[in-house]
Order: C-alpha cells, then structure tokens, then sequence
C-alpha cells in the first residue's frame, strides 16, 4: 500500500469525452488483464485475472475527496470521477464499493475498462453503479484480437464478447465503446466492418477510433494510414454508429475559438471534414484556402481521396508523410 494520495486521485484534466474529468488510479502500475502492443505504458509486467483489493476503499475515497475539495476551492468545474488505472480497473474488487462511497459527492462517475473482466457477473454488477462505461473492442477476429491485445492465457475471446452483449442489454448508464486501431493488424475493411456490425448492436451511446499517438509498447506499432481511418468511420457510420476520433489532438473540439487553425484541426480530429464543409468553414470565419494549404505544410492536416470525396482530418503523430 502506498500513502500519496496524489498517486490515486489526479486532476481535474480536459477530456473530449468527459468535460472536466478527475482521475482515480485505483489500480497500481502495471497489473493488468492484457498486454496491449500499443499500451503507452510499456508491457504489463504483472498480468492478473484474479480480482483482489489494492487498496483500502476509503483510502481511494479520501483521497478523491481531497481532491475535490482542492478543485472547489479553486473552483475548478468536475464533469466526471472517472477510474482510469495504470492497469484495469476491474480487477479492483472494492471496485462497486468504491462507486457506490463517492455517490455522496454527487459527481457523475465513469470507469474506462478494457472489457476482459466483463463475463463475471460480480463485475457487471460493479460497473452498473457507474454512470458512464467505456468498452474496450479492438476486434472481433479471435487471432488479431490475440496479436493486439495479448491476453492472459486464461481468458476466454468468446466468453468476453457474450459478457460484452449481456452488459450493453442491463446497462442503464451512457454505454461508449473505443476501437484501437493498427496499421495492417485490423485496419482492414472487412475487419473494420465486421467490428463495426458488432458494436452497432450494442446501441453504444458513441463509439470511439482511437490510434497509438505516445510511443508504444513495442516499436513495430504504427498508426494507420489517414485513408484507412476516413474507411474506418466511414463503415461505422454506414451501421448507424454515432462515431469519433480520438486521434491526439487535445484541442477545442466543435468549439469556435476565433483562432481558424486551431478550429480547423479540431473539427478535423473528431471526423474528417468534407472539402465543401471546409470551405464553408472559411467562408464563416472570412479566411481563404490558404489557411488550408498552410496546415497541409506544416504537416498539421492531411488531405484524403474516398469514394470520389476530398476529406481532410488531422495528421495522425507517430505516421511520417
């Protein structure tokens, strides 16, 4: 056990999905259920299954509490508390407890897992207290999902993605999903779609694609081409996906800033932007194609062709031109 409560509770920081999040670190560095290739925390060096206590419930209690306190002094907004560990929250057996003794503070409280865990009812249950939950589906393909996500060797493919299906049916909260996706391991279109048929069944709220922007855990990982992620949203929303990127840029998404650029980059990491919804975007802001042409340059924006279309999204880091 550790005694800096800073290690557990951390922020409030922006995020695109949550507002003004607050962090719970409720699982120490690095136990985890999977050894993700991308994980930008390196390779787990303590794979579990087993769920166990990591620390006292009312250690993570109070040391969310003190944060808390911190921010309202300051006042500094919270949307969410949100569990996102150095490991999966999951396996934090006090997990439901722990939700169910920062309820009083009447924040919302979200938990971002990877999912493996989601078969054992005690989890469901657990996760139910939460008021939002993000899935972790890099694939339905049981190989790839293998090459991706390196499972400890007790977990069943299978038995996950029918504990997935049962959750997303008693799930009362807002339900997201996020899809990571890799260069030639499931960039492919009938792996995306595949993947994309899946998910739109669960009726998610949204659905994340997400990239590897921070250097990875093994040096081979690559983001996809631009063109294989315009593909990528494009076969979720064909399902009816209400779909976004998550693709590194930590801006003002949606918001107009007065600053064109930077709203420019922040439509462009959400969902790629049609050449006729650019220009319109200059002509409301009174700027000319140049802008454009200048973030193309700076290798900021990258310009795609699909299906006869110029879309332009933002340039993914870690992908040279």
């Amino acid at each position: 056990m550790i005694n800096e409560k800073k290690l557990i509770a951390f922020g409030p920081v922006p995020s695109r999905r949550l507002g003004k999040s607050l962090g719970i670190n409720n699982i120490p560095p690095k136990i985890c259920t999977y050894s993700c290739v991308y994980c930008q925390l390196g390779r787990t060096n303590n794979m579990q299954v087993e769920r166990r206590e990591f620390y006292e419930p009312n250690e993570i209690v109070s040391a969310v509490e003190d944060k808390v306190g911190e921010a309202r002094t300051r006042k500094e907004p919270i949307d969410y508390l949100t569990f996102v560990p150095d490991g999966e929250p999951t396996l934090d057996i006090n997990l439901g407890k722990e939700i169910e003794l920062l309820k009083p503070l009447e924040i919302k409280i979200a938990v971002i897992t990877n999912a493996s865990l989601i078969w054992d009812k005690k989890v469901q249950d657990d996760l139910q207290k939460a008021d939002w939950v993000s899935l972790k589906i890099d694939t339905i393909n049981q190989d790839i999902w293998h090459r991706i996500d390196r499972p400890h060797n007790s977990l069943k493919f299978e038995k996950i993605m029918d504990g997935i299906s049962e959750f997303s049916q008693i799930f009362n909260g807002e339900l997201v999903t996020e899809t990571m996706i890799i260069e030639n391991v499931n960039d492919s279109i009938d792996v995306l779609e595949d993947t994309a048929d899946f998910i739109a069944r669960l009726k998610p709220k949204r659905s994340y694609i997400s990239v590897p922007t921070r250097p990875p855990a093994e040096q081979w990982v690559k983001p996809p081409k631009e063109v294989m992620i315009v593909k990528a949203y494009d076969a979720f929303r064909e399902k009816g996906i209400d779909v976004e990127y998550l693709i590194g840029y930590e801006g003002n998404a949606f918001a107009y800033t007065g600053d064109i650029e930077k709203d420019i980059l922040s439509i462009a990491s959400v969902h790629p932007m049609r050449e006729e919804g650019m220009e319109e975007l200059l002509k409301k802001s009174k700027s000319d194609w140049d802008v454009v042409e200048k973030l193309i340059h700076d290798d900021k924006l990258v310009a795609v062709e699909y299906k006869n279309k110029r879309f332009y999204i933002r340039k993914m880091i870690g992908r040279s031109s």
